[in-house]
């Protein structure tokens, strides 16, 4: 934008207009009319969240209960979590979260019996034999999973068994056990509850490549050979615009084996700090993935990897990263939230009245010209789009504009934004800017938003 001093009276210079509808605007503080889970439920869909237990009060716990229909322990279920020191299980954390579920009519996903991270001390630093770990294994999920039969409506039985390139990774299992310890998690998982829904989970499998193909053929393997398998769960951390071009070619490919998918671990992370068009582009990304899982009848749903930016593991992990929730760090919905809830077949309402406010101002003028600019800010809204309209009272004539795209009929003039300024957050603004002619007089008009 172009901002240069005028000199001329402020009074003259300056038209401030509070809106009180807008047609594309959400608020930040409010959520969609009606709730994720409500929506994901009306097409049979799964709309869940990792949680942490311990901060399942106040907002995050209203949140939380409000808008997911399943949740999944972040961390609780973990081994190193149930089981720090052998024979000593610690089930209080995931017990709590368990327990919130039922209370709020939730279902819960499992996450994780076997992982070659977060696993304890005690297991990683022994020297077994190959029967003395299976044991172990068998042990470990027959306790686990027999904890919360009934309870826990799915598992992810396996975390991560490949490397990018689709050979197995080598971990304490793969190496110990053999490649069949897979197929022997799964066994047993089935034995300690028969009405569990059994996932192998993993990264990087969202679009076609090797490392999916890997498990795309080893879920091909356990069926033929009659291993109890029902689902992957495809994580999808994802980078803003870079959802797989071939992700709804992959969920179908796997619903052809006859096993469901699931979206287990959904965020997508940008480079801080946050901007409109970052946000906009985040928006767009998380629509792509929901529009895919709710196109295909075998993608059970889909699963943020926690819903706000307070809780989530990317700033720690991707060092610079980050906004990667529907949420931000204050609980306020983001576009991507409400992206989220209009794939899913909601609506947004709209924002209170006074929350988005529109300034034209003359910047710069002379004989014949002017330069003039219009800023959109929000306070207690936000808007994932927008239209600047107003009416010119003295036959003025927009001759150039830039950060928008401004057409003129007559008096009227409309100004949208651009591809990549059309997201103004809750306590942001945008600004463009615009060259006219006049003769005589140059009011201020009284612009509106819509």
């Amino acid at each position: 934008m172009r901002s240069l001093r005028s000199g001329l009276p402020a009074s003259l210079l300056t038209g401030v207009v509070t809106v009180g509808s807008l047609l594309l605007a959400a608020p930040a503080s409010h959520a969609a009319d009606t709730p994720l889970r409500d929506l994901a439920a009306a097409k049979g869909k799964v709309m869940g969240t990792a949680v942490t237990g311990s901060k399942l009060t106040g907002t995050y716990g209203e949140i939380a209960g409000r808008e997911f229909n399943w949740l999944t322990p972040g961390n609780a279920m973990k081994w190193s979590s149930v089981e720090p020191s052998r024979g000593t299980y610690n089930w209080a954390e995931a017990d709590g979260i368990v327990d919130f579920a039922q209370t709020h009519g939730q279902r819960v996903r499992g996450h994780t019996l076997l992982w070659h991270q977060q696993n304890p001390g005690w297991l990683t630093s022994g020297s077994w034999t190959r029967d003395q770990l299976g044991a172990i294994v068998q042990d470990h999920i027959a306790t686990e999973v027999g904890r919360y039969k009934g309870r826990v409506a799915a598992w992810d039985v396996v975390n991560e068994p490949f490397n990018e390139d689709g050979t197995y990774r080598p971990t304490l299992f793969h190496t110990t056990l053999g490649q069949d310890y897979i197929a022997q998690a799964l066994t047993w998982a089935r034995a300690a509850d028969p009405g569990a829904k059994l996932y192998i989970n993993d990264y990087n499998v969202e679009g076609v490549n090797a490392k999916s193909t890997a498990l795309y053929n080893l879920v091909k393997s356990l069926k033929e050979r009659g291993v109890p398998i029902d689902g992957v769960g495809l994580q999808a951390h994802l980078i803003i615009g870079q959802v797989p071009s071939t992700l709804l070619q992959n969920i179908q490919r796997f619903a052809d084996l006859g096993v469901d998918v699931a979206i287990t671990e959904l965020d997508i992370r940008m480079q801080l700090p946050a901007t409109q068009a970052k946000l906009t582009q985040q928006a767009a990304d998380y629509r792509a993935v929901m529009n895919a899982c709710v196109a295909l009848a075998r993608c059970t749903g889909v699963t943020v990897w926690g819903f706000t930016d307070s809780d989530s593991w990317i700033p720690d992990t991707f060092p610079g990263q980050g906004a990667a929730t529907p949420y931000d760090e204050n609980y306020r919905p983001k576009p991507a939230y409400h992206a989220i809830a209009e794939a899913l077949g909601g609506t947004t309402a709209p924002p209170p009245t006074g929350a988005c406010a529109a300034v034209y101002s003359v910047t710069s003028q002379w004989s014949t010209g002017y330069t003039g600019q219009v800023r959109i800010a929000c306070s207690g809204a936000s808007l994932s789009s927008w239209k600047a309209n107003w009416t010119f009272g003295a036959g003025q004539q927009i001759t150039q504009a830039w950060n928008a795209n401004c057409t003129q009929s007559g008096t009227a003039v409309s100004c949208a934004n651009a591809p990549y300024n059309g997201s103004v957050p809750d306590g942001g603004s945008v600004t463009f800017g615009f060259n006219g002619s006049w003769s005589g007089s140059n009011p201020v008009p009284v612009v509106t938003l819509g």
